[in-house]
């Protein structure tokens, strides 16, 4: 009954979000109030019967309900119930239901918190983002429909891909969809303003706080991923370059520029169409993850599904979407002129700097994810584009954007001269060069990359630092009362430093040991001494383990008794393996056993990280950043600007 109950609901959500696209696009096109009115409670509708559909999904994979064809496919009895929980999103049909889920949630929110919006804007936006629901709706119910019944329940299921079945993946998935489908926010903002013919500097502060919202749970859950494959695949690495990580990583760096070129249009009225074209970008290739993940195209341990009828649907969904978004902005482009006029030297030009490189970037990450697809179609030639290339070819962006984004935000809008900026600069230059030369100096080998990556992550921290202290005007006790949002960009951009110097330091100082060790025997790697001391067999919940015990020493002082693993899980008849880690500030000894030898001991890796987990550490002052100014009131609502808005409404399209 539960079950009939969430997939009429989902029906149901599926003719909810036709209303809410159709009638308040009408009504916002004729005049009719009453019409526009809808869109209100057709968001919120939605939103509550696929929570309905959601949780009745969720309580068949608590209870094990094996007549359900995603349940029996995807659980079994044994599992703990964490992971039948997160079994709910941890597969195709699953994560669907989750993304329309949470694109009901942002629309709902947006009719919730949008009281202030002209109501032509709001039933705009609100029809955009039903249009979306509708598309991912029907590719659900056609093609995808998590409610599908077996004719003959079997008493158990063939359980969950055991990779899957880990904490830090257990809640990725809904961080980045909550950042992907965050995205669409921004998407329906910019298509309801080209329909409107109007982009002013109060729809940029309504589309910033959606897109900063989406920015940090991105940012979250791309964090989340590294960590997770840093620890649970045994590999020692925190980015592959995989692309599914790259899928997420390019909306990232669009969201990114999208919220910096906002900045131009609130304060200055410029970059109006530069703006839309991020807007309708960074939804685009969050679509574009989602083909990437669900249609099988491009080979990837993160792949969900390899239907290419699934596949088709979506592509079909991304041209729609993207293509009829591309053309009214070609229509409209006229219709967006700028006002602002500023010289060469500004935080304009500097905050176009910083577009360009994202975008550049983001689009060097395109290239590399998607070439291998291009020359197997159009050449019939198997290629890898691998770490090598993305290294070489991203990496140079990064550097510039380190140089110049203490120098922006020092320097003044319109019209600036630079030598005042750089002088303020000088002691966090001075700062940094003398962390680059102690890096330098102490990494074996003197290191550039050391030397390089510690520099340019101080510069970042100090540069982020000297403005907050010139904007209390050079006074400690000012600070404390400064906005939340210039301590938010502060600490995310200190953040940003943070992950700089552990990417840095880490690649340069890793140490790698392998060998065959036999049990008591200890050995030395990079300063610490290890002992094997013992491995035993282990019975896990829904595996068999085999475990050792490790302990580390350094200069004869204990520091951790770690215990590696590698486990069976025969359901599936996966082995994984878990790596034992001791985290410290200043870098981590993590610790592989592998099969047992011929000769009686056991494969052991062992890794020695510098500064690991600085990455994951600057990675969350980034999304602290995020919130804090999130939480500013002139960020979260278009403060004091509801009057603006408002005659602006009844004012005749000019831009």
């Amino acid at each position: 009954m539960i079950n009939e109950l969430g997939h009429f609901t989902l029906i149901l959500a599926l003719a909810v979000a036709v209303v809410q696209t159709v009638v308040p696009l009408i009504g916002a096109q004729k005049g009719w109030r009453g019409w526009m009115a809808v869109a209100d409670p057709a968001a919120t509708t939605q939103f509550l019967l696929l929570a309905i559909s959601f949780a009745a999904l969720t309580h068949a994979f608590v209870v094990s309900d094996f007549s359900l064809k995603l349940v029996w496919a995807n659980s079994h009895t044994d599992k703990p119930m964490l992971y039948k929980v997160t079994g709910v999103w941890g597969n195709h049909e699953g994560s669907m239901l989750l993304w329309v889920l949470i694109l009901s949630l942002f629309g709902a929110a947006a009719s919730w918190f949008g009281s202030a919006l002209p109501p032509r804007l709001r039933a705009r936006v609100l029809a955009v983002q039903g249009s979306i629901g509708v598309a991912f709706l029907i590719f659900i119910v056609f093609t995808s429909n998590p409610f599908l019944r077996l004719a003959e329940p079997p008493f158990n299921g063939q359980g969950m891909n055991p990779l899957l079945q880990d904490p830090g993946l257990a809640f990725h998935p809904p961080f980045l969809y909550l950042g992907y489908v965050g995205l669409s926010m921004a998407f329906s903002f910019a298509v309801a303003a080209l329909i409107e013919g109007r982009v002013d500097a109060a729809w940029a502060r309504w589309v910033r706080p959606w897109t900063l919202a989406a920015w940090i749970f991105l940012t979250i859950g791309i964090a989340m991923g590294s960590w997770w494959a840093y620890y649970e695949l045994g590999w020692g690495g925190f980015w592959f370059w995989d692309p599914v990580e790259n899928a997420s990583f390019m909306p990232w760096l669009l969201a990114g520029a999208l919220l910096h070129s906002a900045i131009v249009v609130e304060k200055r009225e410029a970059l109006k169409s530069w703006t839309i074209l991020l807007a309708i970008l960074a939804f685009g290739f969050s679509l574009i993850g989602t083909f990437i993940v669900r249609s099988g195209v491009i080979t990837s341990v993160h792949s969900f599904a390899s239907d290419p009828k699934r596949g088709i649907f979506i592509l079909a969904i991304l041209g729609v979407f993207l293509g009829g978004a591309l053309t009214l902005y070609a229509a409209r482009a006229g219709a967006m002129q700028a006002k602002g006029v500023f010289s060469m030297v500004s935080r304009e030009s500097a905050l176009v700097l910083n577009n360009i490189l994202l975008a550049v970037a983001a689009l060097v990450v395109f290239v590399g994810t998607i070439w291998p697809l291009v020359a197997e179609m159009a050449f019939d030639r198997k290629l890898s584009v691998g770490a090598p290339f993305f290294d070489q070819a991203f990496t140079p962006f990064m550097v510039i954007l380190a140089l110049v984004l203490p120098v922006g935000s020092l320097i003044p809008w319109k019209r600036a001269k630079l030598g005042r900026s750089l002088r303020n600069l000088i002691p966090a230059l001075v700062l940094a060069l003398a962390l680059g030369g102690l890096a330098w100096a102490m990494e074996t080998g003197n290191s550039l990359l050391a030397l390089i990556a510690t520099f340019l992550g101080a510069w970042l921290v100090f540069g982020a630092a000297t403005e907050l202290w010139l904007r209390a005007a050079r006074k400690p006790a000012r600070l404390l009362r400064l906005p939340r949002a210039d301590w938010g960009k502060a600490t995310a951009h200190g953040g940003l430093g943070i992950t700089f110097i552990g990417v840095g330091l880490l690649l340069a100082g890793q140490v790698e040991d392998i060998r065959v060790a036999q049990i008591g025997e200890r050995f030395g790697v990079d300063g610490y001494e290890i002992t094997l001391n013992s491995v035993n067999d282990v019975q896990g919940p829904n595996y068999t383990a085999t475990r050792a015990k490790m302990t580390v020493t350094r200069d004869g002082k204990p520091i951790a008794t770690l215990y590696p693993e590698k486990r069976v899980f025969p359901v599936q008849r996966m082995p994984t393996t878990e790596a034992a880690i001791h985290a410290g500030f200043w870098g981590d000894v993590y610790l592989v056993v592998g099969d047992p030898q011929d000769n009686g001991g056991y494969a052991v890796r062992t890794y020695i990280k510098p500064f690991a987990d600085w990455i994951w550490g600057g990675a969350i002052l980034m999304a602290l950043g995020g919130l804090l100014s999130l939480s500013d009131r002139r960020y979260r609502v278009a403060a004091g600007a509801r009057k603006a808005q408002l005659s602006a409404h009844h004012a005749t399209p000019a831009e």
